[in-house]
């Protein structure tokens, strides 16, 4: 076209030097196709780096397994790190699950419609609710070392969480309370059952009452129905 390797390479949107070995090598060559280059061969084919995606997409799944699966299903072995390098090709990266609680079927429902309605509060409505809620802190913990294979942006999709039921082994029992202004203190539910007394006598009227006379008619206690 009679352009410049200048010109060229800004049409291109690549460096200068490239044109110039490339115009070089058709000079000398009269091609300008890539020469041959040794280098290791790969360890895995196509087929292969699907096998190890689609194994990977079942839940909990580990390298070592991915590992032993292949060299059951080819007979050759492969190392881990060529495990972690084809899953990462196929955009799989390990990560923690989301831990959920088990829902039945009218509470999401429920959940949706409640965001629905309160989508368009204002911050000055959301400054008159106090959010109030209770954790138990057990003897058994969960391990974080549970890892699963997934895509980008796909943290909450339901097939990539782990349910969990609360509330499991001894421990104590402890609540606390919200809001845009600030926090109540920490209550320690100290042995027993809490009772709707206990709850009263304990929560709502040391912690709970002072905080609606603060914000007045418009306050609102935001209970998880405990």
């Amino acid at each position: 076209m009679g352009l410049s390797q200048a010109d060229a390479a800004r049409r291109l949107n690549v460096s200068r030097s490239v044109v110039q070995r490339l115009w070089d090598q058709y000079q000398s060559e009269d091609s300008v196709s890539r020469r041959p280059v040794s280098g290791r061969p790969r360890a895995t084919t196509p087929v292969e780096d699907r096998f190890l995606a689609l194994s990977a997409r079942r839940r909990t799944t580990t390298v070592p397994q991915l590992v032993a699966d292949h060299f059951q299903a080819s007979g050759r072995r492969i190392s881990a790190t060529t495990v972690r390098n084809r899953l990462h090709n196929a955009g799989l990266y390990a990560r923690r699950p989301v831990v959920c609680v088990p829902l039945n079927g009218r509470q999401p429902r429920n959940r949706l419609c409640w965001a629905r309605e309160h989508v368009s509060w204002t911050q000055q409505q959301w400054a008159s609710v106090l959010f109030t809620d209770e954790s138990r802190f057990t003897m058994e913990s969960d391990s974080g070392r549970l890892l699963i294979w997934r895509e980008q942006r796909t943290r909450y999709h339901q097939s990539k969480t782990v349910e969990r039921h609360s509330y499991r082994g001894g421990g104590i029992l402890v609540w606390a309370g919200i809001s845009l202004g600030g926090h109540t203190d920490l209550h320690v539910f100290h042995g027993g059952t809490v009772t709707g007394l206990r709850y009263r006598d304990e929560t709502l009227d040391p912690y709970v009452r002072p905080y609606a006379a603060a914000i007045g008619n418009d306050f609102i206690l935001m209970d998880d129905n405990a």
